[in-house]
């Protein structure tokens, strides 16, 4: 059994983990979505919509061109099998997972809930007057309570900015849950509305809940530190991740294992490896990733396992951007050897390449595997061109190739 893993078995660990040792699927339909779902455990949210909201895009990057209505329905629909929570941030999860968060609203509640002189209290009218909102007429968008404010449906003390920090702290609580959304508007409902009544009367200990989510963790991860592991679902309490961890490797669910270049003050870093975990000979897989995918989202570990130096620079003032402005990982093979700016032009029907970025130690073969993930990336979007612009090392390749491309389509059949 081995027991040590060289870098690049650890990088292939960890991306097969993830679903990117297996072929793309010729068609993508509602169980190739639950599957792919399954295996990372959440979904990220982030509103930034420059090329493709972000939790459209783990997909993308494992499965290749899908329709997202049909990911629309599994999340979004009355009754989805998929609900909002406090997961990995704000994420989507599978409904049956609510009561393993259950820990966490708690904690919520007891630091900001309860202290008589906190917001909570303060704003105890507010509250209650959402809560009843809420019961009476079912799910609401957010829009639809502020239209109320207008109305005079509240005194004049009452603020929309209180209501909407009402409404989020009981999402946090678990007293109000989210009932799909509108557009990119989230529609608020009670918990009971939503949620499925066994779950809600199933809360899971604190104790069993986080040695569940790091089992989860391990798996979804492959190979992992300590640290990795408890930062898939943000769980800052380290004794009990360790204790976890140990429960786990007593079960014989988990192994200590040793991976070349992992090291924690000049030393050999602590790692575990689930016992499901393949470790192929290849990664065959060229995908552009979201800055919250799972492969990602921890930027320590993207460091040590790929050696990327990974940070968005959306809040960077533009001259002082190295890369650009929501620049994305790009995955060829078992390496992360580049990123890519995107923007989805419409209005031009346009998949416009800002900036472009080889890493060092790039294939041979990088430029016309990314050239054409980006292809198929545009045909997703229903974009008909592609544009290169000239700010990055990798530009002149991608748009060479690009071209190249192009001329080879449109060339006459001399046949």
């Amino acid at each position: 059994m081995t027991d040590s893993l060289s870098a690049a078995q650890a990088r292939r660990v960890a991306l097969a983990a993830q679903g990117f040792a297996r072929p793309r699927p010729d068609v993508v339909g509602t169980r190739q979505l639950n599957l792919a779902l399954t295996r990372m455990g959440a979904l990220q949210i982030d509103s930034v919509n420059v090329f493709s909201r972000s939790h459209y895009m783990p997909l993308f990057s494992r499965l290749g061109s899908y329709d997202t209505t049909v990911l629309d329905r599994l999340l979004f629909a009355r009754k989805a099998p998929y609900v909002e929570s406090w997961a990995h941030v704000a994420a989507f999860v599978p409904a049956a997972d609510w009561a393993l968060f259950r820990f966490r609203m708690d904690d919520a509640r007891a630091a900001y809930g309860t202290d008589p002189d906190g917001w909570f209290a303060q704003h105890a009218d507010t509250v209650d007057w959402v809560r009843a909102e809420l019961a009476v007429r079912g799910p609401l968008r957010p829009a639809q309570i502020e239209r109320d404010a207008v109305q005079g449906r509240r005194g004049p003390w009452w603020d929309w900015d209180v209501v909407k920090q009402a409404l989020e702290y009981l999402w946090r609580f678990g007293d109000v849950a989210i009932a799909g959304r509108h557009g990119f508007e989230r529609r608020y409902a009670l918990a009971e509305h939503v949620i499925p009544a066994d779950v809600l009367a199933n809360p899971v200990p604190r104790d069993d809940a986080i040695r569940e989510l790091i089992r989860r963790s391990a798996r979804a991860y492959g190979v992992a530190t300590a640290s990795d592991l408890a930062d898939y679902w943000r769980i800052k309490d380290r004794p009990r991740v360790m204790a976890s961890i140990r429960d786990l490797v007593d079960a014989g669910e988990l192994r200590e294992v040793t991976v070349e270049g992992w090291l924690s003050a000049g030393r050999p870093a602590r790692a575990w490896m689930h016992r499901d975990a393949a470790v192929p000979r290849r990664i065959g897989a060229t995908a552009i990733l979201t800055p919250f995918d799972p492969v990602v989202w921890f930027r320590d570990r993207a460091q040590r396992l790929f050696d990327f130096d990974y940070r968005i620079e959306i809040y960077t003032p533009a001259p002082q951007r190295r890369f650009g402005y929501y620049s994305l990982p790009v995955l060829v093979g078992d390496d992360l050897v580049g990123r890519v700016d995107l923007k989805a032009d419409r209005a031009q029907s346009t998949l416009r390449v800002q900036s472009a970025w080889w890493e060092r130690g790039r294939p041979t073969d990088a430029a016309e595997r990314v050239a054409h993930e980006l292809r198929v990336a545009a045909r997703w979007q229903g974009l008909e061109n592609i544009a290169v612009s000239r700010w990055g090392d990798a530009t002149v390749d991608l748009a060479g190739v690009l071209t190249e491309a192009t001329r080879t389509e449109r060339a006459p059949d001399v046949s």
